[in-house]
Formats: structure tokens, C-alpha cells, sequence
């Protein structure tokens, strides 16, 4: 007797897609179907929160989690009675049983999380792994099963706490119907588990502290919620002896804004100082980078604003995970993960002078931009009362439906679906304050720069190279002049050199 029917064996195949999928991508709902098929609960197109839906899994896994008991347990008698099975169909078993017993704990991993969060500590014993390891050994433990990298039970608690804690850090931080959400969402999972979660399970769980996250988007987009989903859903290790997680995942994520911070302080806070240093440094003190555990996240929020000479310390940092702190000649080790966030246009940034090519190459390990409330509601209209929703339950709790309702009309009315929100989710939060204090929201009134007023504020802030100085320089003058000699005879320099460094597109903005 075969061990797996060719039914069997695509139902399997099904199972094992869908576990090792993102979640948050639209192919879990294609695989939920290939394997429910009529019983199949049509829903949304994307896994996002609502208002009214707790933090708990759909109908449809609820009915697969039920399919695959079946059948795992049939699967466990077959090899107990010495079936034999090639070791694709074992792998195939594996990801039956995997998926199972993820589902069959996953509330108590939730009720782990929870409570750590509310207490802010770690997260304390967990006495349900005596029952998660019999499970796990009923499963496994079987003369008859070799399986090619046989899962380790304690490695094994461990992921699914750590896949439990991602998928509600990400699911809670970043909400929205919308497609640009969704994507939003399915690159966090990835920048968490990598593409392939076979690999980061064998591999990769160890080493994603080595990757450098950069997260690029306008402002108000959510950049630190996204860090923070990031950093607070890292691996921690658990012990099988004292039943406890080695790290406190809740209080390992230090978060620094760049921007409010003058670089003699931004040094001390990220490398540290011994004492006399500098003026008041009366005591030594450890900085972030020495502090972070090895699981912990530092998170440099406005990374484009950050002085040449610490990019410079930051790329050693990169390079040999080693810094110093002030005032010190001792080497000091960097075990944590390093996330960074910015509003600005880098690639403008490295051509001015300003950013550092070889210290971008070495943030860019991974990318994520946060998309605008404008593309958002661009793609889906509707997700406008949805956001709402959620901002005015935090304002008002049990009126939130009410207070919703009255600042979308508002909007609608006032603004139109068409404002482009400026300000993105800040703006729209401010708004329902607005509205429900003084019912009405005046968005502050922003005249757009002129040309000649962009080049002054380009100018004043350092942000030119001499040739772009040179050429915005050459282009006013010449739509002043309208002649090449004239302007050639003005700035003192050859009629051919102005000629070369007319911009066409600043001219065409002066209307010349």
C-alpha cells in the first residue's frame, strides 16, 4: 500500500503552500481555496483588522486545521503500522502535522504575548509545553519516520511563538483594506521571515540581526510602527528546562529620533561615553548600540539627516558589527539588529554630497517604503471609514461608529475625496480631533514655492553641488536676459559655458 493517494498528496502539497506562505498576501486565499474548494468562506481579498474583529484567525483555517487532524492522524497509524514513504511524502507529513499544531497553540502563544505586552517584562514560564512536546513527539517519534532535517521541538516552539508574535505586531501596527496596506504588510513579513520560511527555519533565524532594514516613505506614513513590528517580532530562543523564552522580546527595541538630536548627543546616546569625554560627561555611560541585547533592535529614525562624520562611525558599525564609545580606544561589540527610517530622497542626498554612497549600500539590505495615505485611498475610497473607525474607537471608545460617520461627512463635504492628505495618517488623525472639538478641520493653507524661491531654500540649506549651483545660477539669470550674451557678459563667463548649463526644465518652470 502507498503511504499518500495522489489525492492525498495534492491536498498535502495545498497544506504545506499555505503554511509557509505570507500570510498577508492574496496567494493564502488562492491556496485556502485549492483546498477547501466548495466549503471554501468567501471573505476579504487581503487579511486586514476591523474594527469589530479581534486578533484570531478566519473561518477558513479554522476548517483546514480540522481537515489536516484527520488526515495527520491517519498518516501516523499508516507509518506506525510500517508503511513505508519516500522522503518527499515525509516532508509532505511534516507540513501537515507543522500546521496543525501551529493552529492547535497558537492561542496559548497569544495569551504569552498579551500578557508580556500589558506587563511590559518578559514573557514568564510557559506551562503548556509539556503538552506541546507530547504532541509533538506522538507526531514524530516513530521508528519508521527519517525525515531529512528532522524538526527539533524546542527550535520548533520557539518559531511558532516567534510566527504568532509577527503576525499580531504587524497585523495591530498597520492597518487598511487596501492593496498598498496589504503589500505594506507582506513586505514587513518578509523583512521578518525572508521569502523562503523553509530556509529562515533551517537558517536564517540566527542570522537576520546581520540585515540592515531601511524603511523610506513621506512623512506620517507609520515608518517607526513599522520598525517596531520589525524588531518586537524578532527570534528568541526558548529553554526547555525552565519552560522560558531567553529574551524579553517586549522591552528590546530602542528607538532614537535623529533630527531632535544635535550630533555631539546623538554620539553618546548611540555609542556611549566614558567619563570627561567631553564638557558634563561626568560619568561613563553605555550607549545603545552596547546596550541592545543580541535579539534587540536599535531603531535611527530620520537617518537622512544624520551628520558625514557619525555616517562615517555608523559604517564601521555595518562592517565590523565594532564601534567606540567617546573618549574610549576600546573596541566594543554591536549584537543587535539596526533599522533605519527617512522621509528624504536619498539617491538626491548622495548626488548633492550630503549621504554617503558606500554608507547607503550598507543600510540597503532591505527595503520598505511606506505608502501615502493619498495612494491608499486612491486605490480603495472605502478604507477612509475603516481608518476612521480605528482613530475614533482610540478617541472615543464606544462612540466611534458616530464620530466616524460625522467626520467623513465632514471630509467629503469640505475637502472631498480628492485631498491629497498631505499630512497622511497624522493629518487624518488630527482631523477627527478637530471634528470632534470644534466640528470642522482646516487644513493649513501651503502656498507651492516659486522656482526662484526653491533654488533660494536649496541654496541657504547646502543641498547644491557647485555645477548645480552653477547651472540654476546660469538658467535665472538667462529667462531674465532672454540672450546667451548678455548673460555670458553678466556672470563674466564664455557664451558656449552658458549655453551648456541652461535647464531646460527650470526654464520651462520660469516660463521661458
Amino acid at each position: 500500500m502507498a503511504f499518500l493517494t495522489a489525492d492525498e498528496r495534492v491536498f498535502l502539497q495545498a497544506v504545506s503552500n499555505l503554511g509557509y506562505c505570507n500570510p498577508f498576501l492574496p496567494e493564502r486565499v488562492a491556496y485556502e481555496q485549492a483546498i477547501l474548494g466548495s466549503e471554501f468562506v468567501e471573505g476579504e481579498p487581503v487579511w486586514s483588522m476591523r474594527v469589530d474583529d479581534p486578533d484570531t484567525p478566519r473561518a477558513n483555517t479554522a476548517k483546514i486545521a480540522v481537515r489536516v487532524e484527520a488526515l495527520a492522524r491517519q498518516l501516523r497509524q499508516r507509518l506506525a503500522s510500517g508503511t513505508v514513504a519516500t522522503a518527499q511524502d515525509l516532508l509532505l507529513y511534516e507540513g501537515a502535522v507543522l500546521f496543525l499544531l501551529f493552529h492547535r497553540y497558537q492561542d496559548h502563544f497569544y495569551e504569552v504575548i498579551i500578557r508580556a505586552v500589558g506587563q511590559k517584562r518578559a514573557p514568564g514560564r510557559c506551562g503548556f509545553y509539556p503538552e506541546f512536546l507530547r504532541d509533538w513527539e506522538d507526531f514524530f517519534t516513530l521508528p519508521s519516520i527519517t525525515l531529512p532535517v528532522p524538526p527539533d521541538a524546542t527550535h520548533l516552539f520557539a518559531c511558532f511563538f516567534q510566527l504568532r508574535r509577527a503576525f499580531h505586531n504587524i497585523f495591530q501596527s498597520i492597518v487598511g483594506s487596501s492593496m498598498a496596506a496589504a503589500r505594506l504588510r507582506a513586505a514587513v513579513w518578509q523583512s521578518i521571515f525572508t521569502h523562503d520560511m523553509r530556509r529562515y527555519r533551517r537558517i536564517l533565524y540566527e542570522r537576520m540581526g546581520d540585515f540592515t532594514t531601511l524603511i523610506s516613505g513621506p512623512s506620517g506614513t507609520g515608518k517607526e510602527l513599522v520598525a517596531r513590528a520589525i524588531g518586537l517580532s524578532r527570534y528568541v530562543s526558548f529553554d526547555p528546562k525552565t519552560f522560558t523564552f531567553a529574551d524579553d522580546f517586549a522591552s528590546a527595541f530602542y528607538a532614537i529620533n535623529l533630527s531632535a538630536l544635535p550630533s555631539t548627543l546623538i554620539e553618546s546616546e548611540l555609542f556611549g561615553h566614558r567619563r570627561g569625554a567631553f564638557t558634563g560627561a561626568l560619568q561613563d555611560r553605555r550607549g545603545w548600540l552596547e546596550v541592545c541585547p543580541p535579539r534587540g533592535t536599535v531603531f535611527l529614525d530620520e537617518i537622512g539627516d544624520l551628520d558625514a562624520s557619525i555616517q562615517v562611525k555608523l559604517l564601521r558599525v555595518l562592517q565590523t558589527r565594532t564601534f567606540q564609545p567617546l573618549g574610549d580606544t576600546t573596541d566594543r561589540q554591536f549584537h543587535g539588529k539596526l533599522i533605519a527610517a527617512t522621509n528624504r530622497d536619498l539617491s538626491a542626498a548622495m548626488q548633492a554630497g550630503h549621504f554617503r554612497e558606500d554608507f547607503y549600500y550598507r543600510l540597503c539590505s532591505d527595503l520598505i517604503v511606506t505608502p501615502s495615505l493619498h495612494e491608499q485611498l486612491r486605490e480603495s475610497p472605502g478604507v477612509l471609514l475603516e481608518l476612521l473607525l480605528f482613530m475614533a474607537q482610540r478617541v472615543v471608545g464606544d462612540e466611534a461608529e458616530a464620530l466616524a460617520a460625522e467626520v467623513e461627512t465632514w471630509i467629503v463635504q469640505h475637502l472631498g475625496r480628492d485631498y491629497r492628505w498631505p499630512g497622511n495618517i497624522r493629518e487624518l488623525e488630527q482631523c477627527v480631533r478637530n471634528v470632534l472639538v470644534r466640528q470642522e478641520y482646516r487644513p493649513l493653507q501651503t502656498r507651492p514655492r516659486s522656482p526662484h524661491e526653491e533654488c533660494f531654500a536649496a541654496f541657504a540649506g547646502g543641498l547644491l553641488t557647485a555645477d548645480e549651483l552653477l547651472r540654476r545660477y546660469c538658467t535665472l539669470v538667462y529667462a531674465q536676459t532672454g540672450s546667451y550674451e548678455e548673460t555670458a557678459r553678466r556672470l563674466q563667463l564664455d557664451r558656449r559655458t552658458i549655453k551648456s548649463k541652461i535647464d531646460q526644465e527650470l526654464l520651462a518652470q520660469l516660463g521661458v
